[in-house]
C-alpha cells in the first residue's frame, strides 16, 4: 500500500493532547506499541482511554500531538490509516436483521472483494471465531458472546495489520471472554499488531506484552505486567507459628527485622509485606529461630495487577 513503511512501532503517538471547550482529556500522552505485539491501555473510566482510541482510529482530531499507523500519518493520511486498521468497540457493530455470514460478507463487500472471494472470507472466519454453526441464523438470536465474537470477525476482514479493541470483553461471561482472548492470541502469532482497552486486568495481565496506564489523561506507568507488579506492587508473607501463644513476640522479631505487620485477624499465623518475599522469608523464619519461635508453614501472595492498578489510581486524598 501506498505511503505505508515497515516499522520497530505499528502505532506512534507523541505529545498527544485533547481539549473540549475546558477539560483536558489528554496530556501529552505518548504510547508506542512495538509492532506483533499485544499494549493494553489501562485506566479508571474517564481517564482517557477511548479519547486515544478513537484518535488512533481516526474517529476524532487531536488538539494537538503526532500519531502515526504503520508508518502513516494519521491526521494526514487518514484514509491510508483506515485500511490499516480493525477496530472493534464496546458494542458489537452487527446488523440483527442479517445473518453472520450476511454481515461478514457485506463487510468484504464494503472493503473490495468480489462476491464469491467475499463468501469465501466470511465463511473462514467464522469458522476460525467458531460461530460457523450459526452463519446461517439472524444475529438477533445470537448470545452476547457470539455477537462479539462476529465483531471481531467483522474487523479482521481486510486483513488489517493493527487491530484496535476497545474493552472487547465487556459483559461477557467467562466462557466467552476466554474465547475471545484465544482469538486475540491467534491475531498476534499471525503477525497482528494489537491494542486493547480493558477493564479487566486479569484480560492485560494474560494478553498484554506490555501495559501502559493512564490517569485524568496522562500516562503515571508502562512496562510489562511483570515489571508493574514489581515495581509498585507489595508481595505479603504469612507465617503459620507452631505456637499461638508467641504470636505477640513474633511479632516484635519480624518489626525487628524492617518489615510491617499487616494483619493480625489469625492468632496463629502472622502477615507482613515484603518487596522481596524470598529473602524476606529467609530472614524472619531464621531470626524467629533465634528466640525459639516455631514456623510450620510460609505462603507467599504476590500481587496482582488489580493490586498495581488500585495502588496506581487510587485518589491521592483516599485515606492509607
Amino acid at each position: 500500500m501506498a505511503g505505508v513503511t515497515v516499522s520497530e512501532h505499528s502505532i506512534s503517538v507523541r505529545d498527544l493532547t485533547m481539549t473540549y471547550q475546558e477539560v483536558r482529556a489528554l496530556e501529552a500522552v505518548d504510547l508506542e506499541v512495538p509492532t506483533g505485539t499485544v499494549m493494553a491501555l489501562l485506566g479508571p473510566n474517564g481517564a482517557g482511554k477511548t479519547t486515544a482510541v478513537r484518535i488512533i482510529a481516526t474517529l476524532l482530531r487531536p488538539t494537538g500531538g503526532t500519531v502515526t499507523v504503520a508508518g502513516v500519518d494519521v491526521l494526514a493520511d487518514p484514509h491510508t490509516v483506515r485500511g490499516l486498521i480493525g477496530l472493534s468497540g464496546q458494542f458489537a457493530a452487527v446488523d440483527p436483521a442479517l445473518t453472520g455470514l450476511e454481515n461478514l460478507t457485506m463487510v468484504a463487500r464494503l472493503a473490495g472483494y468480489t462476491r464469491r472471494a467475499s463468501r469465501r472470507r466470511a465463511s473462514a472466519l467464522l469458522e476460525q471465531f467458531d460461530i460457523a454453526d450459526a452463519g446461517a441464523r439472524r444475529v438477533s438470536t445470537y448470545s452476547g458472546g457470539m455477537r462479539r465474537r462476529l465483531d471481531l470477525a467483522g474487523s479482521l476482514v481486510a486483513h488489517p495489520p493493527v487491530v484496535i479493541l476497545d474493552e472487547p470483553t465487556a459483559g461477557l461471561d467467562p466462557n466467552s471472554r476466554a474465547q475471545l482472548w484465544s482469538a486475540v492470541r491467534e491475531l498476534v502469532a499471525a503477525g497482528s499488531t494489537v491494542l486493547l482497552t480493558t477493564q479487566y486486568l486479569e484480560e492485560a495481565d494474560q494478553l498484554a506484552d506490555a501495559v501502559t496506564v493512564i490517569d485524568h489523561g496522562a500516562v503515571i506507568a508502562r512496562g510489562t505486567p511483570e515489571e508493574l507488579k514489581r515495581q509498585f506492587g507489595t508481595a505479603s508473607v504469612t507465617l503459620t507459628l507452631a505456637d499461638a501463644a508467641d504470636r505477640t513476640a513474633a511479632t516484635a522479631v519480624v518489626i525487628g527485622c524492617g518489615y510491617e505487620v499487616v494483619d493480625g485477624s489469625e492468632p496463629v499465623t502472622i502477615t507482613f509485606s515484603a518487596s522481596a518475599p524470598g529473602p524476606a522469608v529467609a530472614t524472619v523464619i531464621a531470626a524467629l529461630a533465634t528466640t525459639g519461635i516455631g514456623v510450620v508453614d510460609s505462603r507467599v501472595r504476590v500481587p496482582s495487577l488489580d493490586d498495581v492498578f488500585v495502588d496506581l489510581t487510587a485518589p491521592t486524598d483516599a485515606p492509607a
